[in-house]
């Protein structure tokens, strides 16, 4: 079965990648479509748009795959950094990756021309794919765990009786969603009445699962940042661009961040050997916080270039605290997750990541102009990111006082109420519990 899925998820990755490259290198040799035949223009387009989405979600799931599930069955009955050093890893290649593959496509489009980029990319695709496969069929092999946690959780969807289609719908409906049946015994009639109907939405039991995790507060911790424009992206470039920074400046200031978030893979574990997981995602959101203060400074200066190289070097400088706290989100999730929900949960967290992100060009689009990067600013950074912060920082009391710390504890954040009310009123409200 694990084969099977590598296979599944490779080849659609695959594919669609090679079609949306085919359907961009048409576009871009019959730059006349679009006056002469409108409809099979609006096609290649429709084409590209399609596979390119297929692809990106195949990765997605492989992604899961690879970070939720393997990971942690690799280093069962290893040390705990055995854990750590490997997220580590492998974000540290994701990261590296992501910085090298803009560099070799300008080098492509500059030297040789954009359409052969285009077809390197498709037939990149086309090779790659057996190296993958070869790769990750060696480590599935070569690691009989991965074996078995396969099928155990095969195991758990083979109804006993194959032709009684009432057992199949029970095993099913208990495997997916255990705690559903709880819901429905204790709840309300009003709130059953509520839970019937949103039952018709897709994957509705899935985001029951991740509902009742204990990780439920980090994780929408950690997607609530991706609903900011301040970091490298459309809007943020867009604004640069409009405020006279040369596109070679802004490439430069994206290399700087890239190398600043992989120097957080490396300062991540080092850290972890000191802290807990939560208190190393704490101390990191709250620095991405304190290094964001200075794109919330730049709005009030009036030199625009100085602005933006403060709005630049903020957001280059908040990648370390950003993706320490990624990975100790998803450590986080790998330590307490069940091992039948760990896909479950990472799907449904990926999902909310990707709706507050597609919410920040909603946001672009609703408040149109150049200065919604400004406006942006100062609502996820004075409002949106300390509620994130002091979410981390109530979970992470919470566990402390379990541990009989919490006086301890708080006496320091306490004694800084002035400063951050919030994370006091979340600490007042624990203790008296």
């Amino acid at each position: 079965m694990g084969s099977q899925v590598l296979r599944l998820w490779l080849l659609t990755q695959s594919l669609s990648f090679m079609v949306a490259g085919g359907s961009v290198t048409a576009l871009l040799i019959y730059h006349h479509l679009m006056s002469t035949t409108f409809g099979t223009f609006m096609l290649l387009v429709f084409i590209t748009n399609i596979s390119g989405a297929i692809g990106v979600l195949s990765t997605l799931a492989g992604t899961i795959l690879i970070e939720r599930e393997w990971v942690v069955v690799m280093s069962n009955g290893q040390p705990p950094e055995v854990l750590t050093k490997m997220n580590s890893v492998i974000r540290r290649i994701d990261l590296v990756c992501k910085l090298l593959a803009p560099v070799f496509t300008g080098f492509i489009i500059s030297f040789i021309s954009l359409k052969a980029s285009a077809v390197i990319l498709a037939l990149w695709n086309t090779t790659s794919v057996w190296l993958q496969y070869w790769l990750l069929k060696s480590v599935y092999n070569g690691i009989p765990a991965l074996n078995e946690s396969s099928q155990r959780g095969n195991l758990k969807l083979i109804p006993s009786d194959p032709w009684n289609n009432s057992s199949i719908i029970e095993v099913n409906e208990s495997s997916i969603c255990p705690d559903r049946r709880n819901i429905e015994t204790e709840a309300p009639a009003w709130k059953m009445r509520i839970i019937e109907k949103l039952s018709i939405l897709p994957c509705f039991d899935a985001w029951i699962v991740y509902a009742k995790q204990e990780v439920v507060l980090p994780g929408i911790a950690l997607a609530l940042l991706y609903f900011t424009v301040l970091s490298f992206g459309t809007l943020m470039t867009a604004t640069l661009e409009w405020k006279g920074i040369p596109a070679y400046v802004i490439g430069l200031a994206r290399g700087i961040s890239a190398i600043v978030g992989i120097a957080a893979t490396v300062v991540y574990p080092v850290l972890h050997s000191h802290l807990s997981t939560l208190r190393t995602g704490l101390w990191s959101v709250w620095t991405q916080w304190c290094c964001l203060l200075i794109c919330v400074a730049s709005i009030w200066v009036r030199n625009g270039i100085t602005s933006a190289w403060m709005l630049m070097g903020g957001v280059a400088a908040s990648r370390l605290g950003l993706w320490m706290f990624d990975l100790a989100v998803i450590q986080h999730m790998q330590d307490h997750v069940p091992e039948s929900d760990r896909c479950i949960v990472g799907g449904v967290q990926n999902s909310l990541q990707s709706m507050l992100d597609l919410l920040t060009y909603i946001m672009g689009l609703w408040t149109a102009g150049a200065h919604v990067i400004f406006v942006s600013n100062i609502i996820c950074s004075l409002v949106y990111h300390p509620h994130i912060s002091c979410s981390k920082t109530s979970l992470s009391l919470r566990q402390a006082a379990h541990k009989d710390q919490l006086v301890g504890k708080s006496s320091l954040i306490i004694s800084k109420k002035w400063l951050f009310p919030s994370v006091y009123i979340a600490t007042m409200l624990l203790l008296e519990q």
